[in-house]
């Protein structure tokens, strides 16, 4: 193959799934010259799998993202076709906004958005190796001989890297959606010296929507009650020309099949080699691990506004196409159901997340970023908040600039990010509300209050973005100040409001502010009892200054917990330690350290294996300067 030199670059991008849309985007729009590299034009920001952005713990991520200067939250608002807030009988803490998108018209308007971008080029290419002098990244190779150069290049492959679709007994080599496999570069980073594991997920069938009888399953609608991902779409663009996507069930003859065909399904036979989502299961999984269910819920998801697709969620699957066939059939609704997609299992290479910093730099290569699924996450969310990081990153280290790292007290984003690094991960990684420790802080709801102004100090988001952020922070604190200023007191209508309600009547005045922290009573039932405010407040603030008031106790140890979190974090441990050298560590403990080799002493407190006594040992050799470094 003849190579030649082709353009030169700051940052490449390998990959235009969810990660390397967002960390191109975020690179170019921070002055980087940047290049995007894909297979396939047409699979910009594809969905091969669920089309839908958001729900727990991810949609905190979009909103993350959003406020932070990323594009998924824009997208997703601009081309949904149902918007539901989750759980929202219960605490702020775990409410989750979640859209079903019209997957074409979001790769179509997320690759329009990248094409308008000042500093990006988008090109169509399959990058098969790297260009790497003296360990430092500096650039890439494509398929037809183009050497591409540059300052650091950021691999968002995904799927593709040496992937292989599963259906029944077949196997054959593809990348998600029969797209082509990355083949070359997967071997190439093994060659490098990168670590790399094998992972799987997987989708179900599609069927069409004119052969489904939706009489008999359960409609659920989108809501009625404006919501969006990004923070600066007005209300007035909220859609009410929605989608229903309908419930239905499995039953004991669609298990009766499964069970009957169990010695087809590859996952069983050993045709399955790389290790599965334990939180996304497939239907052959779930009917063997939970046996003693009756039935499992499926949703009909409409796959957009211009085709008749529909996704059958929760009937993940890779058995034999014929019995994707009867499984479908022996379902409410779709017993005349015509599949138009079979469903399958996709394996992939994933380098083993350990070998990353928090920029996500990889330890091996200078220069050399990885992020998304490539790094053993699921998921379109994770993927793009890992790729906005990558880019952010890659921009801010070719401009000669200090490292961001999120911080997991910071958000979702930096909790995934951390555990990746940290404690890596030996399945495709799901971001879960119950990961975040500081959960009630990173909220869906405050994520622009928490991180709109780092976004503007590294200069991804816009003035007028940061300018409805810094008016929105003001309200806020305006309204609890005033409320923490004027008393209820009890008078008779207040008495009155009270009794009525089932509540404690009043003994003497009580501050407006602690008459708020009533569970039963609301914002607009307390502010009946004051002075009217001088401020038309919008609900955006009044959600925040109800939140703020009525959790602020929990939220006040929340963070008192995060600034302890931040001394640990303040304290750096010097590069190449040389752990065995170290008296008094446990055995296990220098394995680990020296393997994931943390940047802080609170990084290392959170690995599995080193306990608060290896801690302790490592904090009095760094301050009393007595420890030995490996000999490079």
């Amino acid at each position: 193959m003849n190579q030649f030199k082709a353009e030169s670059y700051d940052v490449i991008v390998v990959g235009a799934g969810h990660a390397g849309s967002e960390a191109a985007l975020a690179s170019a729009r921070m002055g980087s010259k940047t290049l995007l590299l894909t297979i396939n034009l047409d699979m910009v920001a594809f969905m091969p799998c669920n089309p839908s952005v958001g729900g727990p713990a991810k949609g905190v991520v979009v909103r993350e993202i959003d406020a932070l200067g990323g594009e998924m939250g824009h997208n997703i608002d601009k081309t949904y076709i149902q918007m539901r807030m989750l759980n929202t009988g219960k605490g702020p803490a775990v409410r989750a906004l979640r859209a079903q998108a019209d997957k074409h018209a979001y790769a179509t308007e997320m690759k329009h958005t990248i094409e308008r971008t000042d500093n990006l080029s988008l090109r169509q290419g399959i990058v098969e190796r790297l260009i790497v002098e003296e360990g430092i990244c500096k650039g890439v190779i494509t398929t037809t001989g183009a050497q591409y150069h540059s300052k650091a290049v950021i691999i968002t492959a995904g799927t593709a890297l040496r992937g292989e679709i599963i259906i029944g007994e077949l196997k054959y080599s593809s990348g998600p959606n029969n797209s082509l496999p990355s083949i070359g570069l997967a071997d190439h980073l093994k060659e490098l010296g990168l670590e790399m594991d094998r992972f799987k997920t997987g989708t179900p069938p599609r069927v069409k929507s004119s052969t489904i009888d939706y009489s008999v399953t359960e409609e659920q609608p989108g809501d009625e009650q404006p919501n969006h991902f990004s923070f600066s779409t007005p209300d007035d663009a909220y859609n009410l020309d929605q989608r229903s996507c309908w419930l239905t069930y499995t039953n004991e003859g669609t298990h009766e099949i499964i069970q009957e065909n169990l010695h087809r399904a590859p996952m069983f036979t050993g045709i399955v080699e790389g290790v599965g989502a334990r939180y996304c299961p497939s239907i052959e999984d779930k009917i063997v691990r939970f046996s003693d269910k009756p039935r499992h819920q499926l949703f009909l998801e409409p796959e957009g506004l211009n085709t008749e697709e529909v996704y059958v969620q929760g009937l993940s699957t890779s058995l034999p196409e014929d019995v994707q066939t009867d499984i479908l059939h022996s379902i409410a609704g779709l017993e005349k159901a015509e599949m138009m997609r079979t469903g399958y299992a996709i394996e992939y290479d994933v380098v083993v997340p350990h070998q990353l910093r928090p920029t996500l730099e990889t330890k091996v290569i200078d220069g050399l970023f990885t992020a998304g699924q490539t790094n053993g996450t699921s998921g379109y969310e994770e993927a793009a908040g890992q790729g906005l990081i990558a880019g952010i990153n890659a921009a801010l280290k070719v401009q000669d600039k200090e490292p961001f790292v999120m911080k997991r007290s910071d958000g979702y984003i930096g909790v995934m990010i951390d555990d990746l690094v940290t404690k890596g991960t030996n399945e495709p990684y799901r971001l879960l509300t119950s990961r975040a420790e500081y959960r009630l802080i990173l909220r869906h709801d405050n994520a622009d209050l928490r991180l709109t102004e780092q976004g503007y100090d590294i200069g991804l988001v816009k003035e007028n973005q940061y300018a409805a952020y810094l008016e929105k922070k003001k309200a806020v604190e305006a309204e609890i100040a005033r409320l923490n200023s004027v008393r209820v007191k009890p008078t008779t209508d207040v008495q009155a409001f009270l009794e009525a309600k089932g509540s404690v009547p009043l003994k003497d005045g009580v501050l407006a502010g602690d008459f708020l922290k009533r569970p039963e009573m609301s914002y607009h039932e307390v502010i009946q009892f004051i002075p009217a405010s001088e401020v038309e407040l919008d609900d955006k603030v009044i959600e925040q200054v109800e939140i703020q008031l009525k959790y602020e106790g929990y939220i006040k140890k929340a963070l008192e917990k995060v600034e302890k979190l931040k001394r640990m974090e303040a304290k750096r441990i010097p590069e190449n330690i040389d752990y065995a050298a170290i008296n008094g560590l446990a055995t296990e403990a220098k394995q680990k350290l020296q393997k994931i080799q943390p940047e802080t002493i609170a990084q290392a407190s959170r690995i599995s294996g080193v306990n608060p006594a290896d801690v302790s040992i490592l904090m009095v050799y760094i301050e009393q300067g007595r420890i030995a470094k490996i000999q490079s």
